[in-house]
């Protein structure tokens, strides 16, 4: 479908942005805005213009609340530090209803979410139906740092991968639609965004001294996520990395790709469950014949 939020879109993000066979994360330019000809002022208007986004969402949660679908999407958010999960939740997902958000920011486990499989406190999480639910951070966390800081032994990390194929197929067949992202930066552009945070008093809070210890892994990150997209991007619940050193296209990147999600549900108005004709008359008979 094509709106005024595609002024700038000459091809299919959905197509441009997905994880393949072959994929290789080293060849994604963090510079680059696939499928998108615009300027950033074309991005900053199409992301404003988000009426779709909305009518899609309330669309959805209306359908669930009258019981006419089961239907939810889930957003999965995975990233290196400061590359903009963030601005993605406020930018994107916040010009939508919060009554039909539920997000979860994933930190490090607690005594009790460590005491069940790394699943456990994910299936707790997700979106109820008419929802859209965010991860910021996810189980793969659990195959990323796991993996990176072994924090589990080889033959678990490689247990989870098909765990969570698994899982995201069950997931996907209950009626939820998986949109899972990966916002890449360069090196480069992470170390300007973190000495932003430490130049600004207002962006201390956001700084975290570990994010420097987190740099100096920084290949052996990126080598954990090509494992993640060469094992856990399905048919099902493929992957998605959004070029992000621009942070106006991968909002605008996200919002395409949330956009198309929804429209795939295709959710539609619930029918009135009420004779709308006889509450007409009802209604009229209450106000005054001039308003009536």
């Amino acid at each position: 479908m094509t709106t005024a939020q595609d002024t700038g879109w000459v091809g299919d993000p959905a197509i441009a942005l997905r994880v393949e066979e072959g994929f290789e994360l080293a060849a994604v330019d963090p510079d680059a805005t696939p499928a998108y000809d615009g300027s950033k002022a074309d991005g900053v208007a199409d992301l404003a213009d988000d009426s779709r986004l909305d009518e899609l969402q309330e669309r959805l949660y209306a359908a669930s609340r009258n019981g006419a679908a089961d239907q939810a999407v889930l957003l999965v958010l995975q990233a290196m530090d400061s590359a903009g999960k963030g601005g993605i939740v406020r930018h994107v997902v916040g010009s939508v209803d919060p009554q039909g958000v539920m997000l979860t920011a994933f930190k490090k486990p607690t005594p009790e979410e460590l005491a069940h499989d790394f699943l456990w406190r994910i299936e707790r999480r997700l979106p109820e139906p008419g929802f859209i639910g965010v991860f910021d951070r996810s189980h793969y966390e659990d195959v990323l740092v796991g993996r990176v800081r072994a924090l589990a032994p080889a033959d678990e990390i490689e247990r989870r991968y098909d765990a969570i194929n698994d899982f995201e197929a069950r997931v996907v067949a209950s009626g939820t639609r998986i949109v899972k992202v990966m916002l890449h930066i360069s090196y480069a552009e992470q170390g300007v965004r973190l000495m932003e945070r430490l130049d600004r008093p207002d962006k201390h809070w956001k700084y975290n001294p570990g994010d420097v210890d987190e740099r100096a892994l920084w290949p052996d990150y990126m080598a954990a996520y090509q494992t993640v997209f060469d094992r856990t991007s399905t048919a099902a619940a493929p992957w998605y990395v959004v070029p992000a050193n621009r942070k106006w296209y991968a909002r605008i990147a996200v919002q395409r790709l949330l956009v198309e999600a929804l429209e795939t549900l295709d959710p539609r108005w619930p029918a009135a469950t009420f004779d709308v004709e006889r509450e007409k008359e009802r209604l009229a008979a209450t106000m005054p014949a001039s308003s009536a």
